[in-house]
């Protein structure tokens, strides 16, 4: 499955494999209705390095969610 295209769908599969491998426990800060599809090629570059580095410490992991935070809708 092709990531590349900023679609919904694909941006569900990214927010929802990154709270996988970061390891979220509080699931709601990762719904994908939360983050802005204009936003999908900094997520994706998120997701990427994330894939890159494969095991996290605690404080990549902190530093990718609060990264993260900054793509979502304002409320």
């Amino acid at each position: 499955m092709s990531l590349e295209q900023p679609t919904q769908e694909n941006l569900e599969t990214i927010i929802h494999d990154m709270a996988d491998k970061l390891q979220v426990v509080n699931r709601s800060i990762m719904d994908p209705e939360d983050y802005d599809l204009e936003k999908y090629e900094e997520i994706k570059s998120l997701h990427d390095i994330i894939l890159m580095k494969g095991q996290l410490s605690v404080s990549e992991i902190q530093a990718f969610v609060q990264e993260l935070g900054q793509y979502r809708k304002d409320s």
